[in-house]
């Protein structure tokens, strides 16, 4: 069984549920306090021992390729004005992992990021995804727990949270088949947003999952022959599933938190709750709400 060094984060989306803050600066970039959304993710990545962070991008996404790049001048800076913690807390963004840019091509949909980025992944070894507006912050984290699984039942895993709410089915997809442990199913179909009150399971599928390379030939089947809509992974696997080509198997985070940022109310609530928790305001951020 291969090791799981390589990440795909994509994040070409205009973000148009932000506008018109997005026009022009990526979503992924809206900060969390004192740090971007996707830098958190690539984060949970590296913890996991992610070496390989691919991201597929868009010609407006420009300002993400520049944070995980040098910055010779601000550097310079900031080693002149001795401002030494500060300088080391950025140069180690560009240490994180090693990082590559891909150019999003192809009908919009999210299997087409994800077929643009197997050049650079290959076609014989095992790869995370996970979306860049997706946070799920965990113990262990959200990428080693998806490993772990990989690693005990070696087929494709999805990340998943328990969704108990009827509101809930109009928000995810779900992963439906027979349970092989507590909080691990094996999936025998996919349900994408079955409606309020509809769920078929309780494991809402998000945030996260760990890709063999099975999946691959359907993600570029879709791409290319899904006409009328946005070509989605949740097609691939569908395939993969219905022709028994790799099991799948959804996994329940244990002591997550989840945040779409990519909503307005789920960025309010993550940066609520990173704020609270940070070193150096935390303390009297939550005076303040406590008091509001």
């Amino acid at each position: 069984m291969k090791s799981v060094t390589k990440a795909i984060i994509p994040v070409a989306g205009f973000g148009t549920r932000f506008l018109p803050q997005t026009k022009a600066m990526p979503k992924e970039m809206l900060p969390i306090v004192d740090k971007p959304t996707v830098q958190l993710i690539v984060e949970q990545f590296v913890k996991a021992g992610i070496r390989d962070v691919v991201l597929v991008t868009g010609w407006h996404k420009r300002a993400i390729e520049d944070h995980f790049d040098t910055h010779p001048e601000l550097e310079a800076l900031l080693r002149e004005t001795g401002k030494d913690k500060l300088l080391s807390e950025i140069q180690s963004i560009t240490n994180l992992a090693n990082f590559i840019f891909v150019r999003q091509k192809g009908p919009r949909g999210n299997a087409t990021p994800i077929s643009n980025a197997l050049s650079v992944i290959g076609d014989n070894e095992p790869y995370l995804v996970s979306w860049g507006d997706d946070i799920l912050i965990s113990d262990p984290p959200m990428a080693q727990q998806l490993i772990e699984t990989y690693q005990k039942y070696n087929g494709i895993v999805l990340g998943s949270m328990k969704m108990v709410s009827p509101e809930d089915g109009k928000k995810y997809g779900f992963a439906v088949g027979p349970e092989v442990e507590e909080g691990v199913i094996e999936v025998t179909e996919i349900v994408e947003k079955p409606g309020e009150g509809k769920a078929p399971s309780t494991y809402a599928t998000l945030a996260g999952f760990l890709f063999t390379p099975e999946i691959n030939p359907y993600l570029r089947q879709v791409v290319q022959d899904i006409k009328g809509r946005e070509p989605n992974y949740i097609d691939a696997l569908s395939r993969l599933i219905h022709d028994k080509k790799k099991k799948v198997y959804a996994k329940q985070f244990s002591n997550a938190q989840y945040f779409d940022t990519g909503s307005k109310l789920g960025y309010l609530k993550a940066v609520v709750e990173f704020g609270a928790q940070h070193p150096e305001v935390g303390e009297e951020f939550t005076k303040y709400l406590k008091n509001r």
